[in-house]
């Protein structure tokens, strides 16, 4: 009978890998409830473009951009510590899976801070001081979140969508496909590369610009 409670006992093993299923049973729940809020954001930069407050837009898909990396992100490191919770050498590894937990935990408290609601995404478009507030409380923060090769795929998905607005042709409410283009040589594949590579410097000296000018104290009053 003795050897019965100790062949259940609860090993450090155990314990994370029931960690890591309430992990993952939660970041599903948030990629649910996320897409729903991801899909009105994106709605959202279309209104505002359509309008011509392309700032806006560009704040809406850069939230978006945020929310999605943080599931990503979650996804990918909760993958990793699977592989490292399933190694025979657990004890070798421990430590690291017990730390890796622990910054899931955080960023698992991360998105669930980013689920305010759909309410919240109407505030993108407010013109009332309360929501021009939260734009510019939004717009600080994710400014020390994200990478420049974020920023980079969001003003690229801002473009698609200027173009999608202003240069598509529609029927209806659908709009009609432009017709694909024609396949490009070596040479035009890295003229290509080189002008999106100077795009995307001129992108980050403009973003460092702004930055600097957000964060410049104001001048005295005489």
């Amino acid at each position: 009978m003795g050897n019965t409670s100790s062949s259940h006992k609860v090993t450090a093993q155990d314990k994370a890998i029931l960690d890591m299923k309430i992990q993952r049973d939660k970041l599903h729940q948030y990629q649910h409830r996320i897409t729903i809020i991801t899909d009105r954001e994106t709605a959202v930069a279309k209104e505002c473009l359509s309008h011509g407050y392309k700032s806006k837009a560009l704040l809406a898909l850069r939230r978006k951009k945020y929310q999605e990396s943080l599931l990503a992100k979650t996804d990918a490191q909760l993958e990793t510590l699977e592989k490292l919770t399933s190694s025979v050498e657990f004890a070798l590894v421990q430590k690291d899976v017990v730390f890796g937990l622990q910054q899931g935990t955080a960023v698992l408290k991360q998105i669930h801070a980013e689920m305010g609601g759909v309410e919240n995404v109407e505030k993108l478009m407010g013109e009332n001081e309360a929501a021009r507030q939260y734009q510019k409380e939004t717009s600080d923060m994710l400014a020390g979140q994200m990478s420049n090769q974020d920023e980079d795929e969001v003003e690229d998905e801002l473009e698609a969508l200027e173009a999608e607005i202003n240069g598509g042709v529609t029927s209806g409410d659908e709009v009609v496909p432009t017709l694909p283009e024609a396949p490009k040589s070596e040479i035009e594949n890295a003229e290509s590369d080189r002008v999106q590579g100077k795009l995307r410097k001129e992108r980050a000296r403009v973003r460092a610009q702004e930055q600097v000018a957000v964060q410049a104290p104001e001048p005295m009053l005489a």
